[in-house]
């Protein structure tokens, strides 16, 4: 008599392994229901490789994106992979320039419905089901972090740096596109690449951001020794310009522009303006660098290679 397999059972195989739904289904039925024969089964397969790599720290990888014709839509993606090593290999940076193209066309709200679509290569396999059979090839634990679709009404600019470790977009305000406009905003998204701001001007500065970096000048402030007869209205004052000196760090028009002498972010975009005739303007940018946030775990090499080989 035939077992019968049930969406849980397929979901418990799924969760242990990382295969396919389909994979797992025709795993349990050929097990005839048995969790851990479906197992060594989808191992024989190539299938489970995920599983078995999963608790291994992801922190490489690549960050990539793709532009719509027009150039008024784009999606960046973060992949991350164990290693360098095979952050550098053509395979995977093939699998990720996909994952972006993807993203272009997504219709996912997030993450899970993401690698929930059928994958943009073969139909008949979704997203993530690409993504274990990739890491059944590669041998290493392999994660979709994050995507983002990033529109314009004008013109999107973009940087890669490092072959993919950072990736930036800029959405620019121009009333129409040239040569000009398309060199003000690389250099623009340059500049995003190597200064890293985090806002795109005061106005654009999360308040919660503000209070607590007043918090920590007004503490640093009361601390140092030539302050304390202060009145606590001068050492407002003090915090004031401290935090007027920070907004020119953390906000992007208000940063030193890199590639100029002497002159604000702000500044070159009206020079910009004066040249072409019309205003060119940032609107808003993203910028991804791989494995931001992600604490990675330092293991001894030797170490490393002994574990590989006995794997």
């Amino acid at each position: 008599m035939a077992v019968t397999v049930t969406a849980a059972m397929v979901k418990a195989l799924r969760d242990i392994t990382q295969a396919g739904v389909m994979d797992c289904k025709k795993a349990l039925i050929e097990a005839e229901g048995n969790q851990e024969a479906a197992v060594e089964i989808l191992r024989k397969a190539g299938l489970a490789m995920a599983a078995k790599k999963s608790s291994r720290i992801a922190a490489e990888g690549l960050v990539n994106f793709a532009i719509s014709e027009d150039g008024k839509k784009a999606a960046i993606v973060e992949v991350n992979s164990e290693t360098d090593f095979v952050a550098k290999n053509e395979l995977f940076r093939n699998f990720v320039a996909k994952v972006a193209k993807q993203a272009l066309t997504t219709k996912a709200a997030n993450l899970d419905e993401f690698k929930a679509e059928p994958w943009i290569d073969d139909p008949s396999q979704t997203v993530g089901d690409a993504l274990v059979a990739l890491v059944a090839v590669i041998h290493e634990n392999l994660q979709i972090r994050r995507f983002e679709i990033f529109e314009s009404e004008n013109y999107i600019a973009s940087y890669i740096h490092g072959q993919g470790k950072i990736g930036v977009l800029v959405d620019m305000g121009c009333q129409e596109v040239n040569d000009v406009v398309k060199d003000a905003g690389k250099h623009i998204a340059m500049q995003v690449c190597a200064m890293n701001p985090q806002f795109l001007d005061e106005a654009s500065v999360d308040p919660a951001w503000v209070a607590k970096e007043k918090e920590i000048i007004l503490a640093q402030i009361a601390q140092d020794p030539k302050n304390a007869n202060k009145p606590a209205m001068v050492q407002e004052k003090m915090s004031i310009g401290k935090l007027n000196k920070r907004y020119k760090e953390v906000c992007l028009l208000d940063q030193e522009y890199s590639f100029g002498d002497d002159q604000t972010v702000a500044q070159y975009l009206k020079e910009t303006s004066k040249k072409v005739g019309f205003e060119v303007s940032v609107k808003k940018f993203i910028r991804y660098e791989t494995g931001e946030g992600i604490e990675k775990k330092e293991e001894n090499f030797a170490e490393e290679v002994a574990k590989q080989m006995q794997n």
